[in-house]
């Protein structure tokens, strides 16, 4: 409430209403957490009354002081209905929570509830796989090829025409859940029936089918737009290739090999998406790039869990704009207008329960297992991507010998970075396979035994002892072998480093010779020199 000026009066404030993230779970929780709770302090810098609906107790969004109201109830139609009948706002925002919410544009709208912002068929749209294809087709862009299925007999059939390797997904749901990528018929159809399973909506929402991208390069971009423009917050280049999930990915902004004119096609195609979805507020899409081609992989109409990470790197508040557009202001009465380049790199790196779980794989993949992320900022890549790795818990080595575990696949390119190895002064280690590799090309490494059936010593043993420094494995096959699950899950427990692509190795050693070169200095996130300073605006109502 508020009292009006010279009367007494009350004069009751507007009213929104914004929906959490529900129970915390792996791909979807702090991030979105922080996203409400700075929508919730925009609304009242508006002058709005804020009602937060969460139901985590472990949350700053359900702090007794940071919204006017919360209601503890869950995210589920029935029970946000009946508080906009108590509340009656002037509209529902359900673009900040991650997926819960977003399940539930449709459905609200139906009911005659207000969304705020980017309108629920637009939501759809990017969402609905057939409707998605039309709109990626209009707009000229490319897209991998792929189809949907409500059976593991349509899966089958849709990944043989689109020819294998194929990436399986469930739609509507978040943090890559029972994603896989599949190499033929029987891997399909396992994971298929674990995707149809996942569907939020058994029947209606069928599991998503695409050609797989193999080695091609991934990359995130956050934008906002006011329903007339829109502006990109940051294009994120992700370390490791396609096919691992981007919350599981380290990645730069800026992008740290990507040209200009790539860079040219990727704002060009990111404003036509957020003008055809007539996007209010935050819009995520994520590309592949592969042999010097865009393509299209997916179009989020919400916040993604980047926001936090891109806002801090650029020096602008993301939610804060976006949560002020959704309730009527312009881009251009907010002062962001264009995008930031910034002088320095910030290198977000994930962070992993495996220490937690013993004997629990530590690969990669598609399915999110992170559980949260840090960031780290320096002039240069190596330096950034090194305080990254650190401040996540990598204790990372300068010196000592390093273990190579690598797939067929990967002996070629792994060369040069066994060179370089070598030439920062670390010594080599290696089973067979890749030891023979290695010194046939005139490259020094110690052999040793494989771990079943091989003798002794093996990498279990140099791991107990401390005679390894860090561990490099990408891994073979389609299953992993045993062998590999027994080593990565040893290291993990020890605390050995563990990085399990090639891409990841290269950055970790620009990291390792930027440390050696220069050493770590530290310096404030504020002398970097972004700043943000949003004009004056009146109170609800004022928009023009």
């Amino acid at each position: 409430m508020s009292t009006a000026s010279g009367t007494g009066a009350v004069v009751p404030r507007p009213r929104v209403v914004i929906l959490g993230s529900g129970p915390n779970r792996i791909g979807q929780g702090i991030e979105f957490d922080y996203c409400c709770c700075h929508a919730s302090y925009a609304a009242r810098e508006l002058g709005y009354e804020s009602i937060m609906v969460n139901c985590n107790p472990e949350t700053v969004s359900t702090d007794y002081d940071t919204s006017d109201r919360l209601y503890f109830e869950p995210l589920t139609c029935e029970d946000v209905l009946a508080i906009v009948e108590i509340e009656r706002p002037v509209g529902v925002i359900v673009q900040l929570g991650g997926q819960t919410p977003l399940n539930l544009a449709v459905p609200l709208e139906q009911a005659g509830v207000k969304i705020l912002g980017t309108s629920p068929d637009a939501i759809d749209r990017a969402e609905d796989r057939e409707r998605f294809n039309r709109l990626v087709g209009k707009l000229g862009l490319a897209q991998p090829e792929g189809d949907r299925a409500g059976s593991v007999a349509e899966a089958r059939e849709v990944a043989r025409r689109i020819k294998y390797p194929v990436l399986v997904r469930p739609s509507f749901v978040l943090g890559g859940r029972a994603m896989e990528i599949c190499y033929d018929d029987e891997q399909l159809g396992r994971f298929a029936e674990r995707a149809l399973a996942a569907s939020t909506a058994p029947g209606r929402h069928p599991i998503l089918i695409d050609r797989f991208l193999e080695d091609a390069i991934e990359v995130d971009v956050d934008a906002i737009g006011d329903g007339r423009r829109s502006v990109i917050g940051g294009v994120m280049e992700h370390v490791e290739e396609a096919g691992i999930h981007s919350g599981d990915s380290c990645c730069a902004i800026p992008p740290y090999t990507l040209g200009e004119p790539m860079l040219d096609q990727i704002r060009e195609a990111t404003a036509k998406l957020a003008a055809e979805l007539g996007v209010v507020g935050l819009m995520n899409v994520q590309y592949a790039i592969r042999a010097g081609r865009l393509y299209v992989l997916e179009v989020n109409p919400r916040a993604s869990r980047t926001v936090p990470f891109v806002s801090k790197a650029i020096g602008v508040p993301l939610v804060n704009i976006a949560t002020k557009v959704m309730l009527g202001r312009t881009l251009e009465q907010l002062g962001f207008t264009a995008e930031v380049h910034i002088d320095h790199v910030a290198v977000k790196a994930p962070v992993f329960p495996f220490v937690r779980f013993p004997g629990v794989d530590a690969v990669l993949g598609p399915e999110m297992k992170s559980t949260g992320e840090v960031m780290g900022v320096d002039r240069t890549f190596g330096l950034a991507f090194a305080k990254a790795l650190s401040a996540a818990g990598m204790r990372v080595p300068t010196a000592g010998p390093v273990f190579l575990s690598i797939r067929d696949a990967d002996k070629r390119n792994a060369l040069p970075l066994a060179r370089e190895l070598a030439a920062l002064g670390f010594s080599l280690v290696a089973t067979p396979g890749t030891a023979d590799m290695l010194a046939r090309n005139d490259i020094v490494v110690r052999r040793i035994h494989k771990i079943t059936g091989g003798g002794r010593p093996n990498i279990i043993d140099l791991i107990k002892n401390g005679e390894v420094a860090m561990i490099i494995n990408t891994p073979s096959g389609k299953a992993p072998r045993q062998d590999e699950v027994t080593m990565r899950s040893t290291a993990v427990a020890k605390g050995i480093p563990l990085i399990t692509t090639l891409s990841g190795a290269q950055a970790a050693l620009s990291g390792i010779a930027a440390l050696k070169r220069r050493g770590l200095t530290v310096k404030a996130l504020q002398d970097y020199g972004v700043h943000y300073h949003q004009p004056e605006l009146a109170g609800p109502g004022s928009a023009g």
